[in-house]
């Protein structure tokens, strides 16, 4: 690959900490404004690498890298470093927890209004949204982690309280962010002849069957999910009326606590939890980025270091069923029939709501991706996705070129409008929500496919899509004041749009970064092995150990230190050539070659002192 993900993220590191660390204090906000989400996203654009990328960890004072105690230098030392985080850790923690005790997730700043002329309340403001609850989940679990292995490296007694107190508020957070997850999650049945069901009906049918006859395939592909349902007991997203055979639904999570959601009995110090008022129905970008948090509820890391407690476990198992029957519907429904095209690869993707847009496509993908993964899918059906995101990289004109008032051009700037329905109860306007990360999560979502695949020439294709696509947001970095090189400015790119932003965008920023970890981890993996390869290399083995005991036969081993030197070379590489062969068969080849010129160079010799006697 052309991107190179540690150099490309030690100069976002080195950019966060110019653009945020000022005068010995943390400085909170961008574009945007400062929020919870948008503070959260602040502090992962360091934490995701450090945590998640092992080059990266800044956690043991004495492993950490020289590279990176380089670009954190304004932080101090490798010994202050994860002291200074403990101290802008603890000060988000305290920043989004209200007197009484019960954390905040609002999205402040975040919401917009279609009608400047009529303000959000400040009651709106305060609204709490899935997007708090699905970052408070990755900081909270990413803070536990860091303390838990900085810890080892802590002797002052003073320093051990603090990291106890941090890892407190952190475990309090993050099991307030999961029940709002839980009381977020919705289903959303309907009957097959309304709005919404044929809508649904309309994407899944590409195969243009009658009516009656796709309903009940669709039923009959859903009827594991359907009946899982009834073990979803506490929170919201009870259902009780998926018996009829006219019934079709929909799942996910809905942008806030639902409207009636119940409270969760815990005996966590979560605080207050507040009424919920958003619709009781599912919106695709809130239901993946709850997925992708649930998802490092039970990670490697979460079990190894023993992130959670019991009542979180308990909640995490909750938040897994409803994981669990979330990626299996999406996968079903987005990989439906038995045509030759999957609705997915009808693009674009449109809603129940009858809203279409390329976004939500890229958005479907993952689900469809995670059911596949689930459903340990072939090659051939993850390489059909990946055709998917090369298609959605041309149309969102990321490899090709826009036309002037290229609507295409709406996908970057300003975005995806999401309409918040039941947020204008509170009184104001109805709160709306734009979404413009497509091209940073086009990048993830490319890197993490391109790393399930096995075969090499569909994997270079999606490699080759990732190189495409960073080139495309790196032209889109910030290039003056103190967020340069961070994100975004896709004016840059796009001449046609005539907004431009003046500050870092940690929305953004923060996606970019997830993409440049997914890559890093993607090209961390083993090498991919090649069947044919592997038997060419074993065919050069075989030849190179039998001249190698014709040579030792024929008594070369008797000869002088120079020979004996060049035998003990080529004992070594026909060693280490046959204990790689299966894992690494290109360079078992490179050896076995090597040693083949050196035995042949051996028998050269000797026939010309042969033919000179």
């Amino acid at each position: 690959m052309r991107i190179q993900p540690r150099q490309e993220l030690l100069e976002i590191w080195a950019a966060v900490v110019r653009s945020s660390w000022r005068d010995g204090r943390w400085v909170w906000g961008g574009a945007d404004g400062s929020n919870s989400i948008s503070d959260a996203e602040q502090l992962l654009c360091l934490l995701l690498p450090s945590t998640q990328v092992t080059a990266f960890n800044i956690d043991r004072p004495d492993e950490t890298a020289d590279e990176m105690i380089k670009v954190l230098r304004p932080l101090g030392t490798a010994t202050q470093i994860p002291l200074v985080l403990v101290q802008i850790l603890t000060e988000y923690f305290a920043r989004y927890t209200d007197p009484s005790g019960t954390p905040i997730f609002s999205g402040d700043s975040y919401f917009g209004i279609d009608d400047p002329t009529q303000p959000a309340t400040e009651e709106q403001r305060h609204l709490d949204i899935v997007d708090s609850f699905a970052m408070s989940v990755t900081l909270s679990l990413a803070t536990i982690g860091f303390l838990r292995v900085f810890r080892n490296a802590v002797r002052r007694e003073e320093t051990l309280q603090e990291i106890t107190s941090l890892e407190t508020m952190a475990s309090t957070r993050l099991s307030a962010a999961m029940i709002g997850l839980l009381r977020s999650f919705s289903v959303n049945v309907f009957d097959v002849d309304s709005t919404e069901g044929r809508a649904l009906i309309r994407t899944v049918n590409q195969a243009e069957l009658p009516q009656r006859q796709i309903v009940s395939q669709l039923r009959r592909a859903l009827r594991q999910t359907m009946a899982t349902f009834r073990e979803v007991l506490i929170g919201s997203g009870q259902v009780a009326d998926l018996e009829s055979p006219n019934r079709l639904f929909e799942c996910g999570w809905s942008w806030g606590i639902v409207n009636d959601a119940p409270l969760i009995e815990t005996n966590e110090p979560v605080g207050d939890q507040p009424k919920g008022v958003a619709q009781d129905a599912p919106y695709l970008y809130f239901t993946v980025i709850a997925v992708d948090a649930i998802e490092d509820l039970f990670s490697e890391r979460t079990r190894i270091l023993g992130l959670l407690n019991d009542e979180q476990q308990r909640l995490s198992r909750a938040l897994q069923l409803r994981w669990e029957l979330t990626r299996t519907y999406w996968a079903t429904v987005a990989t439906f029939g038995d045509s030759h095209r999957w609705p997915l690869e009808d693009i674009p993707w449109r809603t129940t709501d009858e809203d279409a847009s390329d976004y939500y496509t890229l958005l479907v993908t993952s689900l469809a991706v995670k059911g596949l993964v689930q459903e340990r899918g072939t090659d051939a059906e993850l390489s059909r996705v990946g055709l998917a995101l090369v298609e959605l990289a041309n149309r969102a004109r990321i490899t090709r070129r826009p036309f002037d008032a290229d609507p295409a051009l709406t996908l970057h700037s300003p975005g995806v409008r999401l309409t918040l329905n039941g947020s204008e109860q509170l009184g104001g306007p109805r709160l709306r929500w734009m979404v413009s990360e497509f091209s940073a999560l086009l990048l993830q979502r490319t890197a993490f496919i391109a790393g399930l695949l096995s075969d090499a020439e569909q994997r270079g294709t999606l490699l080759d899509l990732a190189d495409r696509v960073w080139e495309h947001l790196s032209a889109r970095r910030l290039d003056g004041g103190v967020g340069r090189s961070l994100w975004d400015q896709p004016a840059k790119v796009f001449r046609q749009l005539k907004h431009t932003q003046e500050g870092t965008s940690w929305y953004y920023t923060e996606r970019v970064v997830q993409g440049l970890v997914t890559t890093a981890n993607m090209l961390n993996r083993p090498p991919l092995r090649s069947d044919k390869l592997a038997d060419y290399a074993l065919d050069l083995l075989s030849e190179a150990e039998h001249l190698y005991d014709m040579e030792l036969l024929s008594g070369a081993a008797e000869g002088g230190p120079k020979m004996q030197q060049t035998l003990h070379l080529i004992r070594v590489n026909l060693r280490r050539s046959r204990e790689i062969v299966q894992d690494r068969p290109g360079t078992a080849a490179a050896l076995a070659t090597e040693v083949l010129r050196a035995l042949d160079e051996l028998a050269a010799a000797r026939r010309d002192v042969s033919e000179a006697g």
